[in-house]
């Protein structure tokens, strides 16, 4: 006996689903896929200089170059008279010490040195960012390049954004005078659990998680963190907050992500935490 037409429509609509379904997974294992090797594309956004560029020229700031297993850093090094000591800065995941390095009026007026790296494959330092382990080694040796010439001055450790993490599991082992943290976030794994819901965290090669070393800081900590941040929530912040009783929090009303160096609650934050800092 054959099959009635209308069997056949109904076996014809489950394969034609079986086939959509195979097709969907396919496509679903292919992103994943991408995600976990192309996951250096999604976090680090370098701007490229030739390298014969030329900085914007200051008679107090050096340019420095730091070699590193199989690259070299770049770095910019504003120097005072006398300071009071040095803050070592990491920045975000996107530009380069052409776009960061914009702030030295306000660490003359501090009277504090600045330092600051271009990570693998930013600027104009070689190379490229493999792996988390190799970031948090060419921090560390950046650090063991310049702290030892501020020894008996104060020492500031400063993250942002992707910075954060760096500048935390670095403070943890060098327990500088001062860490500060600006839009911190507490893993990039609960990061991409809200911006990335469908990805599963096992593919992260990058977790990041700066809570974990927050809490073995154990000078103090500053938080600065926008209330209109979208891309890193201030409920990071408040979370890393409650990890250490030496930290402060300070929410800058109306700051977003990118403009949080624009208001005066930040800088003045940062302005008061250094000069509270005792003398050497």
């Amino acid at each position: 006996m054959l099959p009635s037409r209308g069997s056949r429509v109904a076996a014809l609509m489950a394969a034609s689903a079986i086939v959509l379904l195979a097709v969907l997974a396919l496509l679903y294992a292919a992103v994943l896929a991408a995600a976990y090797w192309r996951q250096e594309a999604l976090l680090f956004q370098p701007d490229v200089l030739a390298a014969d560029h030329a900085f914007v020229e200051m008679p107090d700031v050096t340019e420095v170059r730091i070699a590193v297993d199989g690259a070299v850093l770049d770095a910019l090094h504003l120097k005072l008279p006398h300071p009071k000591g040095v803050v070592f800065f990491l920045h975000g995941n996107a530009g380069s010490l052409a776009s960061w390095f914009v702030n030295t009026p306000f660490y003359r007026r501090a009277n504090f040195d600045l330092f600051m790296i271009d990570y693998r494959g930013y600027g104009k330092s070689t190379g490229r960012i493999d792996s988390e382990a190799q970031l948090h080694a060419d921090v560390a040796r950046a650090w063991d390049t310049i702290a030892p010439r501020y020894a008996g001055m104060r020492r500031v450790i400063y993250g942002r954004s992707l910075g954060s993490d760096l500048a935390a599991v670095l403070a943890a082992r060098a327990q500088p005078d001062l860490t500060i943290l600006a839009s911190p976030y507490w893993s990039m794994t609960d990061l991409a659990r809200l911006h990335y819901p469908l990805l599963p965290a096992a593919l992260l090669r990058y977790p990041l998680e700066t809570f974990r070393e927050v809490a073995r800081i154990e000078q103090p900590i500053l938080l600065l963190h926008g209330d209109r941040d979208e891309l890193i929530p201030l409920a990071h912040a408040r979370r890393l907050r409650a990890l250490n009783p030496r930290a402060t929090l300070v929410a800058v009303p109306g700051a977003g992500h990118g403009d949080l160096q624009e208001f005066g609650a930040y800088t003045e934050a940062i302005a008061a935490a250094l000069d509270a800092l005792p003398p050497p």
